[in-house]
């Protein structure tokens, strides 16, 4: 079996070097700049080759990345190239180097570059991340790569998905959102649609923790290389977790019955989380050690919350049961204990207050 591996890698390295020779000799014959199809065509094959153990070369990321500094109808064939390879291969370690290399785009692409890829497949066409039924069974190297090809699609597409509701690209350093920024676009979010971008935040983290067990491909570098960006992704997603957590502490009083289930549930689903993240580099301990507290804090305080409205709202039907239909017309009628609640605490306004203001209006 090790033989085989060996003759597959083989073969591999010379379908490399033939594929990357031919598209070599097309750009010399070709006149055109650098954006040319077979200048494409070569980079994308340097970018993408049969060794199932070595990560893409920088240098060729990079200057796949250059395609998208340029025009529109540049980028877009870029895009729409590495696609037709990542769909067109059999190849376990070149369709994980095609899915690296979209999340490159994702990370440190051009804005244009970023924006063709985000179309797919919010526009209606075919989806080609939709790898789930992706099998290389060539070697049992292959096979495990395999698995990892499936997990890395599907929580591409995950990211995907995160960042069009959040309306950024979650742990792209071509758009990074300033703290303040962003805190104060989160701060006029209502509270259905904090809710929506808490819950998908938290379904980044549960991808994260479904990736494959590495078995016999530990010390394998692509796969390394492919959780180092994964990582950089989990330590954004928290950071941007925080933020919401933080405001929901500010209008916990004002969230719905809903609401306030819904926010439950996805703090409990972080909560499982915890230990199987991964163990990310250069991110102190009281970081994340900070983050759980924070998500402790706040399921306790939206579980109080909870279970404080169940007993409002088990008392009022008790008395409304009680009431006659004349007693019941003094419920129409404001009180002081009444409020006008809005999105954020900070902004609630006492009813009662409310109604002197508009008969003095008078």
């Amino acid at each position: 079996m090790g033989r085989t591996s060996k003759l597959r890698e083989l073969m591999g390295a010379i379908k490399d070097k033939a594929s990357q020779s031919k598209a070599a000799i097309l750009c010399k014959l070709n006149t055109n700049t650098l954006s040319s199809s077979s200048s494409l065509h070569l980079t994308l094959l340097r970018a993408t080759t049969h060794d199932p153990f070595a990560p893409p070369n920088p240098k060729s990321l990079a200057a796949l990345l250059s395609f998208g500094l340029s025009s529109r109808a540049t980028a877009s064939s870029a895009v729409e190239s590495l696609m037709d390879r990542l769909q067109t291969t059999h190849d376990s370690a070149v369709a994980l180097k095609c899915l690296l290399a979209v999340h490159h785009v994702i990370k440190y692409g051009s804005f244009i570059l970023q924006d063709q890829l985000s179309v797919y497949p919010a526009g209606g066409g075919r989806n080609y991340l939709n790898l789930s039924n992706f099998r290389d069974d060539s070697t049992p190297v292959a096979w495990e790569l395999s698995s990892w090809v499936r997990w890395y699609a599907q929580y591409i597409e995950n990211l995907l998905l995160t960042s069009r509701l959040l309306g950024f690209f979650v742990g792209s350093n071509s758009c990074i959102v300033e703290k303040d920024k962003e805190e104060e676009r989160v701060s006029a979010l209502l509270n259905g649609n904090l809710v929506r971008e808490t819950e998908s935040l938290v379904s980044l983290l549960e991808g994260i923790c479904k990736r494959p067990e590495s078995l016999g491909l530990g010390g394998n570098r692509l796969v390394i290389e492919v959780l180092g960006l994964v990582g950089e992704d989990q330590s954004s997603a928290m950071n941007e977790i925080s933020v919401r957590v933080n405001e929901f502490d500010e209008r916990l009083n004002c969230l719905s019955f809903g609401d306030s289930v819904e926010l439950l549930g996805a703090l409990k689903r972080s909560e499982d989380c915890e230990g199987r993240l991964l163990a990310v580099p250069n991110v102190k301990n009281d970081l994340v050690e900070g983050f759980w507290g924070l998500i402790r804090e706040m399921k306790t305080k939206v579980g109080k919350e909870k279970e404080s409205n169940n007993k409002l709202m088990a008392t009022m039907r008790v008395e409304k049961e009680s009431y006659s239909e004349s007693a019941r017309f003094g419920d129409r009628v404001l009180r002081p204990s009444d409020w006008v609640r809005f999105s954020s605490g900070r902004l609630a306004v006492d009813a009662f207050h409310l109604s002197t203001i508009q008969s003095c209006a008078r």
